[in-house]
């Protein structure tokens, strides 16, 4: 089973093989915070951009370990790439731009990004 997530003008869309996640991370880091993200992290091989590469722009703080793409049409951030705690290629997947998730649902994990 896959779930499918885009940007909200539809620019950018992606693919992720597996079940649309149960449990979503909320940090309260200062990006994350202003955007309100709910994310879900996925091994790297298991993402797939389907369209939107050329629309797609990065933006790096703090570290400079995750590469946060938005859209830019509209503006919009379904996903970043990082690097997990053991080295492994991830992707975090926003839920919010995941049109099917039911993000009433979802069991939140509180992250207190802002103390990293």
């Amino acid at each position: 089973m896959a779930f499918n997530g885009s940007c909200h003008c539809g620019a950018v869309t992606y693919t992720v093989e597996g079940d649309i996640p149960t449990t979503a991370m909320s940090c309260n880091c200062s990006h994350c915070r202003r955007k309100g993200f709910l994310l879900a992290f996925v091994p790297i091989d298991r993402f797939r951009l389907t369209s939107g590469t050329g629309k797609l722009k990065t933006y790096q703080f703090h570290k400079h370990n995750i590469d946060h793409q938005f859209c830019t049409d509209c503006g919009c951030q379904g996903f970043a790439i990082g690097t997990g705690p053991d080295g492994a290629k991830m992707a975090a997947v926003n839920l919010r731009c995941v049109p099917d998730a039911d993000l009433d649902s979802l069991t939140i994990q509180k992250v207190d990004g802002a103390s990293f």
